[in-house]
């Protein structure tokens, strides 16, 4: 029985190394997968070039925001957290990007915490990782989503997230498109009578008829997506739209109280507003920190704001990864 039990899990947790990178003189970029209830997850992950034998490091996971994909700009902090010396998995859901999944574009909260606790499990099975020192970061939706592992997880010892959802900002957007109270009553019956996947954008140039209508979004989104991860699709399913409406990160932020929170903000944040996001940092009870960083959502990752949001990240996780 024991013998099948670990057989098992090497078969779980199974990496493939695809192609390896070298940033400057000290990091390596691998490219990895997992699995996560049966489905392919992709990832880079980076370590110290010229580890010691036997030498373990702190890790942390990351993932991107609402339908992003690991390309849009998460290589930069990946790589910044590396040079402190952390060991980085950086990975795509199911259903996004180079992972596994149909239908593309399915983003249930549920399943991407479910991503988010099997990378963890994957990192602490790497004989280079300190399991006692493993922490996670996200951003936007995936902020939400590390409040809630931090809340359910006890292998986690320190978490950043910046202008991580709230909860209710989307629904309220989706309200907003006439007809939209008949909207999923519509979906469920085609799914379950023809098995019909409907979809919906993520953005839209005139802003009509899309989740996020800002024009910062489309900018931000239709630019990145250009430039870096043509990868990226931009379409959610109904289905998943249907299911963030039972989706409250709030409910969770209380019971985080013994990992120490850092949560950075933008001033003028519409995508995630501003004022939901200091409320919810109020409901933790646990060793805590806000930033307030001048700009909107997306000055996050690039421009003169990335560096005020990811070196208090560098510091954070530093101090309370005890590196």
């Amino acid at each position: 029985m024991k013998a099948t039990l670990i057989i098992r899990q090497v078969i779980l947790f199974t990496v493939v190394f695809v192609s390896t990178q070298v940033f400057g003189n000290d990091i390596e970029r691998k490219d990895v997968t997992f699995k996560s209830e049966g489905l392919k997850c992709s990832g880079w992950y980076y370590v110290p070039k010229n580890l010691k034998q036997g030498e373990k490091h702190p890790a942390i996971v990351m993932a991107h925001g609402f339908s992003a994909v690991k390309e849009m700009n998460l290589d930069g902090f990946a790589r910044r957290f590396s040079e402190a010396g952390l060991i980085v998995l950086v990975f795509d859901y199911r259903y996004q990007g180079a992972s596994d999944g149909e239908p593309r574009g399915q983003i249930i909260y549920s399943e991407q915490i479910t991503d988010y606790r099997n990378a963890i499990t994957w990192v602490s099975l790497q004989a280079e990782v300190d399991t006692s020192r493993i922490g996670i970061w996200g951003t936007s939706y995936s902020g939400a989503h590390a409040l809630c592992v931090a809340a359910l997880d006890k292998r986690v010892k320190a978490i950043v997230v910046q202008a991580p959802y709230a909860g209710s900002s989307m629904e309220n957007m989706i309200k907003s498109i006439e007809g939209a109270s008949n909207w999923y009553i519509q979906n469920r019956i085609e799914k379950y009578t023809k098995n019909i996947t409907n979809y919906m954008p993520i953005v839209d140039s005139a802003g009509k008829f899309a989740v996020l209508p800002q024009k910062e979004a489309y900018d931000w989104f239709t630019m990145i997506a250009k430039e870096k991860a043509p990868n990226w699709k931009n379409q959610i399913t109904v289905e998943s739209l249907d299911k963030d409406n039972e989706y409250n990160p709030q409910f969770y932020v209380p019971l985080i109280s013994h990992t120490p929170l850092l949560m950075i903000i933008a001033s003028h944040d519409i995508i995630t507003p501003t004022e939901d996001e200091k409320k919810m940092f109020e409901l933790a009870k646990t060793t805590k920190k806000m930033i307030v960083v001048e700009g909107g959502h997306f000055d996050a990752y690039q421009g003169p704001a990335f560096e005020k949001f990811c070196q208090p990240a560098v510091d954070w996780f530093k101090q309370y990864l005890k590196l």
